[in-house]
């Protein structure tokens, strides 16, 4: 089954002031059979993210019923790890509650910026969330000096733990005479999604030729064990997607070639530049795929759909 892409849904418009741009690395899941709420990051005009949502039909997409006017996760507290901004790393359910693990930034004097994990609980079903801790739950380690950001994480019902693939940033290249952080993509286990080790030892996907950063993983099971969306920037600055397959979460083998998500080539379309940050849902007879377009994010998001077959 190919995937169709169906343009771009939601982008802001500075309509109150702290969402001058872009809605970054969407998460989705479905409120009901009729409404998937999708969160994102918007930028303000110093490039500040906060979390808001908004709500489209299930059956449409294109259709926004809905709009967070106020950001449900805004930056943390002067000095804490998330002052400089919050993007999302996931959101799953967890009893009657809804976990949002996310990545907080913070700005500091000898590197451009550190990004570590935080948790925000929702008791509403997603319409407000409080944070779990002013400090991260994923903080920096021996191995991860700037950056230790989840974004995925499943329940497993067969072993009783959270299963959680993030991504370690240990160093920073210098392109141009500009830094960017360079990481690739780890795995690690909690037992109540909340307390994790501060060892990492079990890396996944890891850079390979001119690549210098691969992250944003996003694991969902399948048939044979699980598939992995992520996405890949080269030293020539090429941001694409790429997957990979595994058996047991742990030891993957890449299949970048099957990605399928790309920039539209031709014309000047919100995502002729890039296409990245893919999350898929799956609705009663439909599967999307929500997406960013350029500027990471900046174009705001769209989706692709694969029409289900009705067994």
């Amino acid at each position: 089954m190919e995937w169709v892409k169906r343009g771009p849904i939601y982008c802001p418009d500075n309509k109150y002031g702290w969402d001058d741009n872009s809605f970054m690395t969407p998460s989705a899941i479905l409120l009901n059979d009729e409404v998937i709420r999708i969160f994102g990051g918007c930028r303000d005009k110093e490039g500040v993210s906060r979390i808001r949502y908004i709500d489209v039909l299930a059956d449409n997409p294109k259709k926004v019923i809905r709009i967070s006017k106020e950001p449900i996760l805004d930056v943390g507290s002067e000095g804490c790890f998330d002052d400089n901004g919050v993007i999302l790393g996931d959101v799953i359910p967890v009893g009657d509650y809804l976990y949002m693990y996310y990545v907080g930034f913070q700005h500091v004097q000898k590197v451009k910026f550190l990004a570590f994990s935080g948790l925000a609980i929702s008791k509403d079903h997603g319409e407000t969330f409080q944070r779990y801790s002013n400090a991260p739950v994923l903080d920096r380690s021996d191995h991860a000096r700037y950056i230790r950001a989840i974004h995925t994480v499943i329940y497993d019902k067969a072993i009783q733990k959270f299963r959680v693939w993030y991504a370690i940033g240990d160093e920073w290249k210098y392109i141009n005479g500009n830094p960017y952080p360079s990481y690739d993509i780890w795995y690690t286990e909690s037992d109540d999604g909340i307390h994790f080790s501060d060892k990492d030892d079990c890396q996944c996907i890891k850079t390979e030729g001119n690549e210098y950063r691969i992250g944003r993983p996003k694991v969902y099971a399948s048939k044979s064990g699980f598939e992995m969306y992520y996405t890949r920037d080269f030293i020539p600055k090429d941001y694409v997607v790429g997957y990979a397959k595994s058996t047991d979460g742990k030891n993957w083998t890449r299949y970048d070639d099957e990605a399928w998500l790309t920039k539209e080539i031709d014309g000047d379309l919100w995502d002729s530049e890039m296409a990245c940050y893919p999350v898929i849902l799956k609705t009663k007879n439909k599967k999307y795929m929500f997406y960013n377009g350029n500027g990471m994010g900046y174009t705001g998001v769209g989706y692709a759909e694969q029409i289900l077959d009705e067994a």
